[in-house]
């Protein structure tokens, strides 16, 4: 049996999963770490939990199938993506803890480029906004504020790298200092279409290319695992920042082809082909997973706070102990009795784009219960789905491609049927749930398997790909754009004006 080994390095754990040839999982380890607030709007982690927590997954669920690392014929890597790091390059050692993808600080420098009129020009290249939620500007400021920092730079004594490129230095004992296309795509610095660091963008935010990696395809030999570390060198042949991992996961390897990924917050992603195209509707654009030499493309949005509000119904309002007993809570009542929860509670993103939103309840009478509420707060995870999923169908029609036929999803709030139904009735055409939701593993899996030659093409990886359960529509047009009538009406009150932005 062939076996491949897959590192899925996230935001709060990290994860190590073993699949066999077949794309199915032998077994799983999982370790949280630490996440660090220095300041409001800051959020961090320490590089060492990350590579330490890694490590220790890889080992124990080697043991735990009761393998040996010369058992596993490749590792495939995915990880929390935009999250940005910078290292010695004699040592090894960080020079500062990681800036996380949700962290702020760097918002004046996003202000800066803005004011030098930067969009237009980082839009084309990058397909990305200007925003502090990509890398460029975290390293900037990392830069800027770490003592000594920019004169070791410009000396090429320093590293940067999103968390892929850290892994592989680590588990190449320094050996490597690459990144894939993916992750590149998301660091405002990488020019899309050209396939290189831009040098205008780097200028403009002041950084020296002597810091960044090594840029390869997603599939392909990024070198092998230092033989002490797992008892066997195991050659790492797939990288990819872990959305564009659940694409390629899912088998969406055609144009017009979509995932919805359904964690913390929703991530959406419909692949272009090799068009690279410029949302008109909020979206942006990204790179892909890169299998062999074709450059191809993807529209993104992402939904802040998807399986979010369950957790805060839990928590919050203290409505059930377990997550999962929403779904039973929400099958208690026939609907949501005209209940409409919006959970702005860190603003909306795409395709709304308001910072400044904050969550609403509508729609409460005195018959209305914990249960309409519980149902209310399910549904408007499909809601801003829906939003998001139709503002792509625009852009795809728009570019004279043929609309969405059917979404495939993953992620744990996927396996919710009431969810998924609803999601099916409001978007009208089928949601697909895999055999396997592990997909952000399982694509860094299949990239390591191409990449090592146990698989041949993309066409043997989508016979692979098995589905689990599908939702179809069972209301009408008319009613589910009854529905979203409803649901617009709630997010228009989400920007009325509150207390504290009361101004004489």
């Amino acid at each position: 049996m062939t076996y491949l080994l897959a590192l899925d390095q996230g935001t709060s754990s990290s994860r190590s999963i073993i699949f066999d040839v077949h794309g199915h999982v032998v077994e799983s380890e999982q370790q949280e770490y630490r996440q660090l607030y220095p300041r409001p709007g800051w959020v961090e982690h320490d590089p060492r939990d990350i590579w330490h927590t890694q490590l220790e997954t890889a080992r124990r669920v080697i043991v735990k199938a009761k393998l040996q690392a010369s058992d596993i014929h490749a590792l495939g890597l995915t990880n929390q993506r935009e999250t940005t790091l910078v290292w010695h390059r004699r040592t090894g050692q960080p020079i500062h803890n990681a800036i996380v993808w949700q962290d702020r600080r760097s918002e004046p420098a996003c202000a800066a480029l803005r004011e030098q009129g930067m969009e237009e020009a980082i839009l084309s290249k990058t397909g990305l906004r200007i925003d502090a939620y990509f890398s460029g500007t975290k390293l900037q400021w990392l830069l800027d504020n770490v003592a000594g920092a920019r004169e070791l730079a410009r000396q090429g004594e320093l590293a940067f790298g999103t968390v892929d490129s850290w892994l592989i230095w680590q588990l190449t004992r320094g050996q490597v200092h690459a990144t894939d296309a993916s992750n590149a795509s998301r660091t405002m610095l990488f020019n899309v279409r050209d396939n290189d660091w831009d040098a205008d963008l780097l200028k403009a935010m002041n950084i020296e290319a002597s810091l960044l990696p090594r840029v390869l395809p997603s599939s392909a030999r990024y070198g092998s695992t230092h033989p002490e570390l797992l008892g066997h060198a195991i050659p790492i042949c797939g990288v990819a920042g872990d959305q564009q991992s659940a694409l390629f996961g899912q088998a969406c390897f055609e144009e017009g082809m979509a995932k919805n990924t359904y964690g913390t917050g929703c991530f959406t992603l419909m692949h272009t082909g090799s068009r690279f195209q410029t949302s008109q509707n909020g979206l942006i654009t990204t790179r892909t997973a890169q299998a062999g030499a074709q450059v191809e493309y993807a529209l993104e949005g992402s939904v802040f706070v998807g399986g979010a509000v369950v957790q805060w119904m839990r928590d919050g309002l203290h409505a059930f102990e377990q997550s999962r007993d929403i779904e039973a809570m929400a099958h208690s009542v026939p609907d949501s009795g005209g209940v409409v929860l919006v959970p702005a509670f860190s603003g909306l993103g795409a395709p709304y784009w308001q910072p400044d939103a904050r969550g609403t309840i509508t729609g409460l009478t005195r018959g209305s219960t914990m249960a309409h509420i519980a149902r209310a707060a399910l549904e408007s995870i499909a809601f801003q789905s829906t939003a998001l999923l139709q503002a792509m169908n625009l852009d795809a029609v728009a570019a004279g491609a043929a609309g969405l036929a059917q979404v495939r999803v993953d992620g744990g709030a996927s396996a919710n049927d009431l969810l998924m139904q609803f999601q099916a009735d409001l978007l009208g055409i089928p949601i697909v749930r895999p055999a396997v939701i592990e997909t952000t593993a399982l694509g860094a899996a299949w990239l390591a398997g191409l990449g090592s030659g146990v698989y041949g093409d993309r066409h043997e990886l989508s016979r692979l790909w098995r589905a689990d359960k599908t939702f179809t529509p069972q209301i009408s047009r008319g009613e589910a754009a009854a529905h979203m009538e409803r649901w617009n009406r709630a997010v228009a009150q989400t920007s009325l004006p509150h207390p504290h932005q009361d101004t004489p």
